[in-house]
C-alpha cells in the first residue's frame, strides 16, 4: 500500500565524476556545486585507495587550510591538494609534520597523521633561491631600463640643446652678413679717397662687439661648437677690418687726392758734376822747389 504522504515526483539521479551515482540537487549555488563536485572526487579517491577521509590543517604562512583527503594518500598526493589551497606549486613545497619534513612518496598513516592532524608548509630554500633571483633580475632589468630611458632622455636634450645652439648662431650669422656690408661699403669710400665721419666706425664696431657677446654665451658642443668659433673669428676680423680702415680714414696722408707726386731733377754743372766724365786734371799754380833753407 502506497503511502499518501509520499512525493508524487519522481527522485532525479545524476552521476558525478568518478561514477557515484548522486541525486540532483537544483538549489545549489556554483560555488557549492563545484566544492560538492571536489568532495565527491575526493571521495571517490579515498575508495580507490581504500582509506577513509581524514580532515588536515595545513597553516601556511598566516593562512590556515583545511583538508579532506584519504588517510592512504601520499605527501605526494597532498601537495597537489595543498597547491589548490595555496597556489604554491608542488615542487616548491616543504611539507613538515611534527617538525620534519617528509618525501613525497611517504603515505600519510605511515607517518603518523591522523584525522585533525596539523601539518606545516615551507617554500623551499631553492625555490626562494630562484625568486631572489628572479627578483634581482628582475630589479636588473627595471635600472637597465631606467638606465636606458635616462640616456635616451639625456640625447634627446643634448639634441635638444645642439638644435638651440645651431639655429642661434645660424641667426647671429645673418647678422653679420649684413654688417659685413656695411665694413665693405666702409673700405670703398676709404679707398676712393672719401672723407667718413668717425661715428660711422663706432656705430659698426658696436653692432660687432654685440654679436660677439651673443655668440659668447652660446653653450655648444660638437659642431654647433666649431659653427660658432668660426663665427667669433669672423667678426674679430671685421673689427680688425674696421680699426684700419678708421686709422687711414683719420690720416690726412692716405688721402689720394691730397697726393703730392714728388719727382728729382739732377742740375748739370761745368765741373763734369751730372757727368759720368771725370773733369780734366786742373794745372797746379804752385812751384815746388827743392830748394832748402838752412838754419843755424
Amino acid at each position: 500500500m502506497e503511502n499518501p504522504n509520499a512525493k508524487s515526483e519522481e527522485t532525479e539521479w545524476e552521476v558525478r565524476p568518478g561514477g557515484m551515482l548522486v541525486q540532483r540537487r537544483d538549489d545549489l549555488n556554483e560555488d557549492d556545486d563545484l566544492n560538492h563536485k571536489h568532495n565527491h572526487e575526493t571521495a571517490a579517491s579515498a575508495a580507490s585507495h581504500g582509506g577513509p577521509m581524514i580532515n588536515i590543517n595545513v597553516a601556511h604562512g598566516p593562512a590556515q587550510h583545511q583538508l579532506y583527503v584519504p588517510a592512504h594518500s601520499t605527501f605526494g598526493e597532498l601537495k597537489k591538494e595543498i597547491a589548490r589551497k595555496t597556489g604554491l606549486e608542488p615542487d616548491k613545497q616543504r611539507v613538515l609534520f611534527r617538525g620534519k619534513e617528509k618525501e613525497d612518496g611517504v603515505h600519510l598513516h605511515s607517518a603518523g597523521v591522523k584525522d585533525k592532524a596539523k601539518l606545516l608548509v615551507l617554500e623551499n630554500a631553492a625555490s626562494n633561491e630562484k625568486k631572489v633571483e628572479e627578483m634581482a633580475s628582475s630589479k636588473e632589468n627595471a635600472e637597465e631600463t631606467t638606465a636606458s630611458k635616462e640616456n635616451e632622455l639625456e640625447e634627446m636634450k643634448e639634441s635638444e640643446e645642439m638644435s638651440k645652439a645651431f639655429a642661434a648662431v645660424a641667426g647671429i650669422r645673418r647678422e653679420v652678413d649684413k654688417l659685413s656690408e656695411r665694413v665693405a661699403a666702409l673700405e670703398v669710400a676709404v679707398n676712393s679717397g672719401t672723407k667718413v665721419a668717425n661715428e660711422e666706425f663706432d656705430v659698426s664696431a658696436e653692432l660687432l662687439m654685440r654679436e660677439l657677446l651673443k655668440l659668447d654665451g652660446i653653450e655648444a658642443e660638437g659642431e654647433a661648437k666649431l659653427q660658432r668659433k668660426a663665427e667669433v673669428r669672423r667678426v674679430q676680423n671685421f673689427h680688425e677690418t674696421l680699426d684700419n680702415l678708421k686709422a687711414r680714414n683719420s690720416d690726412p696722408r692716405n688721402n689720394s687726392s691730397n697726393a703730392v707726386s714728388v719727382t728729382t731733377k739732377w742740375e748739370t754743372f761745368d765741373s763734369g758734376m751730372g757727368s759720368l766724365t771725370p773733369p780734366p786734371p786742373m794745372s797746379s799754380s804752385t812751384n815746388v822747389t827743392q830748394d832748402w833753407e838752412q838754419f843755424d
